[in-house]
């Protein structure tokens, strides 16, 4: 089975995304991995350090594992927006086969330093396993819909004279960038800076990008930015949305079921079905 870096490399020569989907139970993850199945696409599935305490981090790299093993599909468990080296480092110490470092609303130095120190650690101990920087920082959050528009500061942006020097002082597998992407949905769609991504691309051209905040934003935009170079991409907030209605809708529908297996099969469904959405557009589907 290729590894992860291995698959982003693939994805990024033939011009499609892998798909990074979160997950905080096993009827989500049932719903994620139904989907992965009937369609062959590889994925990393994630957890934020929220969804790690919720889960169990052993919990949950032993539930990955024991899919990857059983059915045969190429899947990987992420460290999802860990906040701190040391949350990071904690991740990795319980074995999770990426590592997302994220400490871009430090300081430009802060946040280099500190990646750095993530990285060298995991290198150290297990070179195979990638660690993501960020540069640029969301002004939004993934657990919520906003009603109200949402503009994104100009200094939020990545600043394209400092991604390359970015990406080569941390020594970073994954790079991501605020491009006018959102975590969240918001009342407006999201503007997507394609200027932006062009010049990022050129700085740029060989390492994985990551596009965070992949809710909400149009299938003709997503389409550009996977031919545009993006060859990972994260959904949470759309499966979150399709799940948590599915299953209030089957709650008000059989008020007297008492069996969660019973009425949690619809959220599971939901959840297949947006995943099967989003591998068609990001090209993913047959790659393994």
């Amino acid at each position: 089975m290729e590894t992860l870096t291995q698959i982003h490399k693939r994805a990024l020569k033939e011009h499609w995304a892998v798909p990074h989907f979160n997950f905080s139970t096993l009827t989500q993850l049932n719903g994620i991995l139904d989907a992965l199945k009937e369609t062959r696409s590889p994925a990393a599935l994630g957890t934020s350090e929220g969804e790690r305490k919720f889960v169990g981090a052993k919990q949950a790299l032993y539930l990955i594992k024991s899919f990857r093993e059983e059915e045969g599909i190429p899947v990987f468990l992420n460290a999802d927006h860990h906040k701190t080296p040391e949350a990071a480092i904690e991740a990795f110490d319980a074995g999770y086969e990426s590592i997302h470092a994220d400490f871009s609303k430090e300081s430009f130095e802060d946040n280099i330093t500190k990646v750095k120190k993530v990285v060298d650690y995991v290198k150290s101990k297990r070179p195979n396993v990638e660690v993501e920087g960020e540069l640029g920082y969301f002004v939004t959050e993934s657990s919520k819909i906003y009603k109200e528009v949402i503009e994104i500061p100009q200094e939020s942006y990545t600043q394209p004279n400092q991604a390359a020097e970015f990406v080569k002082r941390t020594g970073i597998d994954r790079f991501a960038p605020v491009i006018g992407n959102l975590h969240g949905i918001a009342a407006n769609e999201p503007k997507i800076r394609f200027d932006l991504v062009k010049k990022l691309r050129e700085e740029l051209p060989d390492i994985t990008f990551v596009l965070h905040g992949g809710s909400g934003i149009s299938d003709k935009d997503m389409k550009k930015l996977v031919e545009m170079g993006f060859n990972n991409i994260h959904i949470s907030t759309e499966l979150r949305v399709a799940y948590t209605d599915a299953l209030r809708k089957e709650l008000v529908e059989k008020p007297d079921e008492v069996a969660p297996y019973h009425y949690l099969d619809q959220a599971r469904k939901a959840t297949a079905e947006k995943v099967k959405e989003k591998i068609a557009i990001f090209g993913s589907l047959n790659r393994y």
